[in-house]
């Protein structure tokens, strides 16, 4: 029964400055060291075959870091655009708070916890869906079906996308969804990549 294991990466350093992030090529912080460091003692002990990521140092900073801190540095790793954190278009870069006062708050809050409705020049959560899960057909679901074991270290959104593929969660559902960074999720999953079952182990 094959294991999927999904890492946010750790703090960066936009999330420490409160920006939208999205695809610029933000590196993570001090705590973000230490997230991805505790999150790679964790997975010492979890099985994985074969690592995703996207192309962001962020999420690639994180997984190099949790696969030495695990004594996993050999294991082989694919990167992909397809991974990214969802594109948040003209808000990149501008802090939140200022955000919203240049916006509206409740404009703001729309493009950021709504299903469907993108930020200017970015994408939405359906949009970031879209570009992922082709990926995640194409390339995670073989490695699955053979019986490998996959982490997946990535972002926010593209997380999230998966996760209401893989939990078969409604756009309402996934909504109400948080994943912090540096905590992995872990799926045991059957031989049609069902849940059988979903852990989230606790980090000191």
């Amino acid at each position: 029964m094959p294991t999927l294991t999904l890492l946010r990466h750790g703090e960066s350093q936009w999330n420490l400055e409160n920006r939208f992030t999205g695809w610029v090529d933000v590196d993570i912080s001090a705590k973000g060291e230490a997230e991805a460091e505790a999150a790679g003692h964790v997975l010492q002990t979890v099985p994985f075959d074969v690592v995703f990521t996207s192309v962001l140092k962020r999420a690639i900073r994180t997984a190099d870091i949790a696969l030495r801190a695990a004594g996993r540095a050999d294991v082989p790793t694919h990167r992909s655009e397809a991974l990214n954190e969802r594109h948040y278009g003209d808000l990149q870069g501008k802090n939140k708070a200022e955000t919203a006062a240049e916006y509206g708050a409740d404009q703001v809050h729309i493009w950021r916890r709504s299903y469907d409705v993108p930020p200017p020049g970015g994408e939405s959560l359906k949009d970031t869906r879209q570009r992922v899960l082709p990926y995640f057909e194409s390339a995670i679901v073989p490695e699955l079906k053979a019986g490998h074991n996959v982490l997946v270290v990535a972002h926010g959104n593209s997380l999230r996308s998966l996760i209401m593929a893989i939990e078969q969660l409604s756009p309402e559902q996934i909504l109400a969804v948080e994943i912090p960074t540096g905590k992995p999720i872990i799926y045991e999953l059957d031989e049609s990549l069902a849940v059988l079952q979903r852990t989230t182990p606790s980090i000191p």
